[in-house]
């Protein structure tokens, strides 16, 4: 085994304390940013997380995702799923 062990095992400290929301699309921003309207009714900014990216799949205003809430900043978040 390799020194340092397992690289699955380990988390960030990103991903101990994330929040997940289900959402609607409801504006299509440059850079490619999205307006989500969460189901507790507030607004959040979100970008596509690098897996979406990579498969190419489109968002649109409409569609159904799941975002993934910065600890942080509760405004900003990343599009982890598209749902059908």
């Amino acid at each position: 085994m390799r020194p340092g062990g397992n690289r699955k095992d380990r988390t960030t400290q990103y991903e101990e304390g994330k929040l997940e929301a289900r959402g609607l699309v409801t504006q299509v921003l440059p850079n490619a940013m999205y307006r989500v309207c969460c189901e507790s009714q507030r607004e959040v900014l979100a970008t596509v997380s690098t897996k979406l990216r990579q498969h190419m799949i489109k968002i649109l205003p409409g569609d159904q995702v799941t975002v993934e809430l910065s600890p942080y900043d509760p405004n900003r978040g990343r599009i982890t799923c598209r749902h059908k």
